[in-house]
């Protein structure tokens, strides 16, 4: 089943696709409508992903099928879009602030980088429409804030990132994977698995929105650490690159500094294969692999599967016992890593 039909499937009578008039010789635009939205599709018929051949169409039919697991991972979060105007072939874009002219249904959330000393509207999701939107736009990544636009200096997902190294084999992300697995339980943490879209995974965690940025990351520094003592032959901590062993797994504690984000559930990835980082079942652990899971194929998992992200609000952590850990780390003599947002001398906004 194409896309386009799991997307009628789901969707019925809320997404009706009409021709509208264009210049000949020219696949015409396409309009969408989206609920009690229109939105506009230009150029549809773009190659945006040349190994199967998908096009600008085809990637905004995906964000349909999977509608509510995307709305849900980027609902309510400052959200840089990385756009590709000519396909994922072409050059890349990262836009964080959304252009004039935007609908006046569009929502935005003002957020602030104190290192450049500079602000910007970013795109904030609530709505599918929005998504469809961003994908007009020529937008194929969704990358939001861990933190939500109530108050955007305290994040409200904690994101461990299994980051492999250059040599590192998927076999071990898989096994760091299920350590990282044990310490959550140990914690009575609820981890909620996905593909990365690439070659590593991620797992992501709600926690309860009272600490800032720094103090998230120095949490998620003393997790790392933990999964580093129980599996040293496979993960490194090491702040700097050049430190790291290149055929190790490096858990990324810095995805929870302030302005530092990574693909959404369900967002494609920009690569000609049009992977898709994909919620996952722990127990899904050894046998998913990134590359399995695309726009072609996981229309038809999130029907059969549901959005395995659905509980992830109502299950939130306190980081009390993580910042407990840190504590002792740091007395014990552990580096402290330099802030990644210390502010740039200079500049305003």
């Amino acid at each position: 089943m194409s896309v386009v039909e799991l997307v009628a499937a789901r969707c019925g009578s809320t997404v009706n696709v009409s021709w509208v008039a264009s210049t000949a010789g020219k696949r015409p635009p396409v309009e969408m409508e989206i609920g009690d939205r229109t939105v506009r599709i230009s150029n549809p018929d773009r190659i945006y992903f040349a190994a199967r051949g998908e096009t600008k169409l085809d990637l905004a039919h995906y964000y349909l099928s999977v509608g509510d697991g995307i709305v849900r991972a980027l609902r309510e979060r400052p959200c840089m879009m990385h756009r590709f105007p000519e396909g994922v072939s072409g050059e890349k874009v990262h836009q964080k602030r959304v252009p004039h002219g935007a609908p006046p249904w569009l929502e935005t959330v003002r957020v602030n980088f104190p290192r450049y000393g500079r602000h910007a509207n970013e795109l904030c999701v609530t709505e599918l429409a929005q998504v469809i939107w961003a994908v007009q736009m020529s937008t194929v990544e969704f990358h939001p804030w861990n933190s939500r636009r109530a108050d955007t200096e305290k994040p409200d997902e904690w994101r461990i990132d299994l980051d492999p190294m250059p040599e590192c084999p998927f076999d071990r992300v898989r096994r760091v994977a299920h350590v990282a697995h044990e310490v959550l339980d140990k914690l009575g943490a609820v981890g909620w698995p996905k593909t990365s879209g690439g070659n590593g995974m991620h797992i992501y965690v709600r926690i309860e929105p009272r600490w800032g940025f720094r103090d998230v990351r120095r949490a998620a520094l003393a997790f790392a650490r933990e999964v580093q003592r129980r599996a040293p032959d496979d993960v490194t901590t090491s702040w700097w690159r050049k430190d790291r062993d290149p055929a190790l797994l490096f858990v990324d504690y810095n995805q929870n500094a302030r302005d530092h984000t990574i693909a959404a559930a369900y967002s494609v990835r920009g690569n000609p294969e049009a992977t898709v980082s994909t919620p996952i079942a722990w127990d899904e652990i050894d046998s998913v692999h990134p590359r399995d899971c695309t726009i072609a194929t996981v229309p038809d998992r999130f029907t059969r599967l549901g959005d395995l992200h659905e509980g992830i609000d109502e299950a939130v952590y306190s980081l009390e016992t993580l910042l407990e850990w840190a504590e002792r780390d740091e007395s014990a003599g552990a580096e402290v890593p330099p802030e990644p947002d210390a502010p740039v001398a200079g500049r305003a906004d």
